[in-house]
């Protein structure tokens, strides 16, 4: 077998194991069938949990077989947070988001050939159980100082918590109960933030059945401020392209501070070692080109979407910044290049107002004065022609598929406005 453990470390892709030794004997002895979990909280995964699907896809390369659990019951709990008591969303909700959560992760792995991945939904062994069952056979292997230890109950004694959230580890631990008595799983793998429910997992079969299983866990993905890529109000990265447009994400990862983004390569790109290395030599002699940058965007941006999709980002910001014509942009693609500058509103039962108006409006000029300057000055610009007459009007005419107007102030300082309505 391939000696994926060694690669998944030195891409930084391994921090923690049961045994190491142990694990790597294993993997070697394999085929192994192993299982990474997912739920669904939100209708789509999100940029940090693309970091377990890569380590699945890389150890089904190696010859293992994937079990991808999406955790219909679980995600109904929802595992405790560090700081307060998780919303329960509706039944109905979560079922919804089970079924586009599979659809995901179904991109990642291969469901044909030697060992073919396979998704799994927890909500077959739990949904049925009674709750004596589950009480008398899996809760009974669950000391309670010993739950009460674990870091993130210990940090809500105070404010409390649920007994719903309490009982999560338990779920999650019976999952691996389950996958390893039905399909003879033995390697669990998740994000550190999980370790404990994990290790709970292999204590778990161990007391039950006897065995000895596995389990490691990836280091947290963070950003340059020390942040971790999650689920946030805002300035999350999701994979679903109608929440984080494939422009939005190609510009995020050309925009990745240059101490994260060789990290970042050695997690996302199947370049091999010495392209990494190579990169990151151009990152320190020649940050301002950038290389680095370009191609952690183009290979993120191809596994998650498509090479399709990240060709028309990389068109789309040749267009905004005047290299190439924005009119040969798709109306999906220029809409997501007005989102993400932030274009502003313009009512469709209104007259279109003077280019100057919308210069100021979009935050291009800080006044309609300083718009007449620009003009003057020979650096404003509409849809990437140069404005030569202070008094012009927009028009109808100049309106990107009927409704989106880019105007430009210089090389980089850009606005956009959006006819809406009727």
């Amino acid at each position: 077998m391939i000696d994926v453990l060694s690669e998944l470390k030195w891409r930084g892709l391994a921090a923690l194991s049961t045994d190491e030794t142990a694990l790597a004997e294993h993997l070697a002895a394999g085929p192994v069938t192993f299982y990474v979990g997912f739920d669904p909280t939100a209708p789509s995964l999100h940029f940090g949990n693309l970091v377990q699907l890569i380590v699945a896809r890389a150890l089904q390369r190696a010859g293992h077989r994937p079990l991808i659990l999406v955790g219909g019951s679980t995600g109904l709990i929802g595992d405790p947070k560090e700081t307060s008591e998780r919303i329960l969303n509706p039944k109905e909700t979560v079922a919804g988001w089970v079924e586009s959560i599979q659809r995901q992760v179904e991109k990642f792995v291969g469901f044909s050939g030697q060992n073919p991945a396979r998704v799994v939904n927890n909500l077959d062994w739990t949904g049925p159980m009674p709750v004596l069952d589950f009480l008398r056979d899996i809760g009974k292997h669950f000391p309670v100082n010993r739950m009460l230890a674990r870091d993130v109950v210990r940090n809500r004694l105070e404010e409390g918590i649920s007994y719903t959230e309490f009982s999560y580890v338990l779920l999650q631990a019976m999952d691996y109960l389950e996958l390893f008595r039905n399909y003879g799983c033995t390697l669990q793998f998740g994000g550190s933030d999980q370790w404990g429910n994990i290790t709970a997992g292999v204590e778990l079969i161990r007391r039950v059945e006897g065995e000895r299983v596995h389990a490691f866990a990836t280091p947290l993905l963070t950003k340059a401020d020390g942040t971790k890529f999650g689920k946030t109000e805002t300035g999350t990265l999701w994979l679903d392209p109608a929440m984080t447009s494939p422009y939005a994400f190609h510009q995020y990862f050309l925009n990745v501070e240059d101490e994260k983004v060789t990290e970042y390569l050695k997690v996302f790109s199947e370049r091999s070692r010495a392209e990494i290395e190579e990169l990151e030599r151009h990152t320190s002699e020649a940050p301002h080109f950038r290389a680095a940058q370009r191609a952690l965007a183009d290979d993120v941006t191809d596994l998650v979407h498509s090479k399709a999709e990240r060709e028309a980002a990389v068109a789309a910001a040749d267009a905004l910044f005047g290299r190439k014509d924005l009119r040969e942009l798709s109306e999906p693609t220029l809409a997501a290049v007005v989102a993400e500058v932030g274009g502003v509103p313009l009512p469709a039962n209104h007259e279109l107002p003077p280019i100057v108006d919308i210069l100021e409006r979009s935050g291009v000029v800080p006044s309609k004065a300083a718009a007449r300057r620009v003009i003057a000055e020979g650096g404003a610009y509409l849809n990437n022609a140069r404005v030569e007459d202070p008094d012009a009007v927009l028009t109808p005419a100049d309106l990107l598929h009927g409704r989106f107007a880019i105007v430009r102030r210089g090389k980089r300082t850009v606005g956009a406005v959006t006819v809406t309505g009727g």
